[in-house]
């Protein structure tokens, strides 16, 4: 069903103005808490080998969970710092989180980090919002009705070719020795939260993001529903798009840019195999 129509259909979504003020207020109340950590310096801690973790991303992670589930208790939660919760995948509305999306940028003191948080309804994204409390920009989207930053409807560039193209990426990939042929003359810029990232380009601050690493859907649904808003597309290397199912899988790849551009990125990277896994690899 077409997105308009399933959204004015939909008995899920009767009440979705009601969760995107929620989510809103919740994620922005969030940054604040966060910025007390980050102003104070918080501890921090390894998860597993290069998996940090801080004291902030676990209070953002409570403080969301509180307000998301006390006003829709019925709801499934999924956050990078509780992912394991069983009972996710069986609602047809979960609510997709990660608390500090750029932990390592946060602990250096670098202002690369965002709070991530949407809404998913059997399946699909509806409802996102990806806040940088550092820089005090709170980009926002629903389904059907576009993105904004601060209010402002934002839009991916027109930039179709690769040359000149303002990359957000590692560098080091495009001298990579597996590529066929050079990759022509382009800007390339990082920060470390690939939600940022992929939020950069859906407002037109640069063409396109390219990163080769699994992601998990608390990584990037949030940012790719602003992305898909703006008018841009994100996919895996195959070109496939993304499912978001609640159980915390990752997401091979991400690609993106406005799309003429995507495509031929997607085409491009044809030339490259590097040791990560193919898309349709997928995890079990």
């Amino acid at each position: 069903m077409p997105a308009a129509s399933r959204l004015n259909t939909d008995p899920a979504l009767d009440n979705l103005e009601d969760r995107r003020i929620l989510l809103r207020e919740a994620v922005l109340d969030a940054g604040a808490l966060a910025m007390g950590y980050f102003r104070d310096g918080a501890k921090s801690w390894d998860k597993a080998a290069d998996d940090p973790v801080t004291e902030a991303d676990l209070a953002v992670d409570a403080l969301l969970r509180e307000r998301f589930l006390e006003a829709n208790g019925d709801d499934g939660w999924l956050s990078e710092e509780s992912e394991r919760e069983p009972h996710a995948p069986d609602h047809p509305n979960i609510w997709v989180v990660d608390p500090i999306d750029g932990t390592r940028a946060f602990i250096d003191g670098k202002p690369h980090f965002t709070i991530c948080a949407g809404l998913v309804v059997d399946g699909e994204a509806v409802l996102a919002a990806v806040f940088n409390p550092a820089k005090d920009e709170f980009f926002e989207a629903q389904l059907g009705k576009g993105a904004t930053c601060n209010g402002k409807p934002i839009q991916v560039s027109d930039h179709a070719e690769l040359e000149g193209c303002r990359m957000i990426s590692y560098r080091a990939m495009f001298d990579d020795k597996h590529w066929r042929t050079p990759w022509p003359p382009i800007d390339i810029s990082m920060v470390n939260s690939i939600a940022y990232r992929i939020a950069l380009v859906a407002r037109g601050d640069y063409d396109a993001c390219i990163n080769l690493r699994p992601q998990n859907d608390w990584d990037i649904l949030a940012a790719e529903l602003v992305l898909r808003e703006a008018g841009g597309r994100c996919t895996n290397r195959d070109g496939e798009p993304y499912r978001f199912h609640g159980k915390g899988g990752k997401n091979q790849n991400v690609i993106v840019a406005n799309p003429t551009l995507q495509t031929k990125l997607i085409d491009k990277l044809t030339e490259f195999e590097p040791k990560f896994p193919k898309a349709n690899q997928a995890k079990k």
